[in-house]
């Protein structure tokens, strides 16, 4: 492996902004500071000039080759991770999904065959997607033979992947024994389930009657339980996808408790809103996730919830599905349209875009936000997510000046469309360095417009 040298660049961290040139060598940081080129002959040298230089982004919930009745989602490991590494992303936290009854070691085992193509970092959390006597035993067998520290329960999908409460909180008590974490897709599934029943039985069927199923409350109503579940058991929590501003406040006066809660949200709910579910069909469909997209104000609450730190980390959901042949199967019936949407390749240039350059967050909440908090919570830390002596050489060099469009004609994603598509940005990775090897580096052919 070459040894790099990393010049003229202004480096970002959490702590500080500093113009300094970095020493990679043997897949390592193993300098910060000013550094003459003809004193490293043997070093390939990057000139950084006008750029900055941020720790490679980790998305630390994506769902790859996910499976579902309407077939798996678009992008597999190696196509969803080449579009991480064109978006600046170096690590990938996936999961295991085990069916009904499945034992959690068959379920990984299964899961580690589809996952070896990855071309960045990666890691699994663990789904709980039922329970019996047995899973706690089985939890213990994760966290101390194969060192899966993250559970992940839903509390909505009820007859499929969905858990009890009562459920979740002896998965909690056992976690909190372990000193694991359980992250927790916070909806009201049998609210959920009968809102859908009365709707269809009306003859709506729309992708808009997905988001009315879904009203805010069904989240924010299962949020609140899970801060008293995280109360009473000491249990690390990490509460996925927040997307209301009830969700909010709750998260944010139970941080000021001292509780052991993390909380993370997406692009989408911070930069669309309830008004793409009126486009006509088939677009609509593209947008059917779940949570639902919402309000201007839940919109606005959570961009405040970015800036004073109740929102701990941006991560994408990525779990997109083609709209012809996977979504539009739920074209006269909502319930049908397999959820979710992709984003891995373009959110560090939507959160820089509308989030530093407008104001809303720094820099240096920029980089906690889509790389060091995730790594400081998921145990990843200071190996990942920090431009630190020591710390894997996982690093971004990022124009700031280039601008460029989203769509789905150019991005990597393997989907026929996007949520994002015609959104303008600013910025790009241009270097993308993982453990001191560079995976991405420009074409000459391009030019930035």
């Amino acid at each position: 492996m070459t040894p790099l040298l990393i010049i003229n660049g202004t480096v970002i961290t959490p702590e500080a902004t500093q113009q300094a040139d970095i020493i990679v060598n043997e897949g390592l940081i193993t300098g910060i500071g000013h550094f003459e080129p003809a004193d490293y002959p043997a070093f390939t040298v990057l000139d950084a000039r006008g750029k900055y230089i941020i720790p490679g982004g980790i998305d630390a919930h994506v769902h790859l080759q996910l499976p579902t009745p309407a077939g798996p989602s678009c992008d597999d490991f190696r196509s969803g991770s080449q579009a991480a590494l064109a978006g600046g992303t170096t690590f990938l936290l996936d999961f295991v999904t085990p069916s009904r009854g499945e034992s959690l070691m068959k379920a990984l085992a299964k899961r580690l065959k589809e996952s070896n193509k990855c071309l960045v970092d990666y890691s699994l959390h663990m789904g709980i997607t039922w329970f019996d006597e047995t899973i706690p035993e089985q939890m213990e067998w994760c966290v101390n033979e194969v060192g899966i520290k993250s559970f992940k329960a839903y509390l909505a999908y009820k007859g499929s992947i969905g858990i009890e409460y009562w459920e979740l909180e002896q998965v909690m008590i056992k976690a909190a024994s372990l000193n694991a974490i359980v992250l927790v897709h916070c909806e009201e599934g049998d609210i959920i389930l009968q809102n859908q029943k009365n709707f269809l039985s009306l003859g709506k069927t729309e992708p808009l009657y997905h988001a009315l199923s879904r009203p805010a409350e069904t989240e924010s109503g299962s949020v609140r339980k899970v801060i008293d579940l995280c109360r009473s058991t000491g249990c690390k929590t990490y509460i996925v996808h927040t997307s209301t501003a009830e969700s909010v406040e709750l998260i944010r006066a139970a941080k000021k408790e001292g509780l052991p809660l993390f909380c993370e949200t997406c692009p989408q709910y911070l930069l669309l809103d309830e008004s793409v579910y009126s486009k006509p069909l088939p677009g609509s469909l593209k947008y059917v996730i779940s949570p639902p997209i919402r309000s201007l104000q839940d919109r606005e609450a959570l961009w405040l919830a970015l800036a004073d730190g109740t929102v701990d980390v941006i991560s994408t959901d990525h779990c997109p599905f083609n709209t012809k042949g996977q979504k539009d199967v739920g074209i006269h019936d909502f319930t049908k349209i397999p959820n979710g949407a992709g984003g891995i390749e373009n959110r560090l240039a939507l959160l820089f875009t509308y989030g530093v350059l407008s104001g809303k967050i720094s820099l240096q909440r920029f980089v906690e936000l889509t790389s060091t908090n995730a790594t400081r919570i998921f145990g990843l830390y200071p190996e990942k997510g920090t431009i630190a002596a020591g710390s894997d050489a996982d690093l971004v060099i990022w124009n700031p000046e280039m601008k460029s469009v989203i769509s789905v004609k150019t991005q990597l994603q393997q989907c026929d469309s996007n949520i994002y598509e015609g959104m303008e940005v600013c910025g790009k990775a241009e270097f993308v360095v993982q453990r001191g090897e560079i995976l991405l580096q420009p074409d000459p052919d391009i030019k930035s417009i």
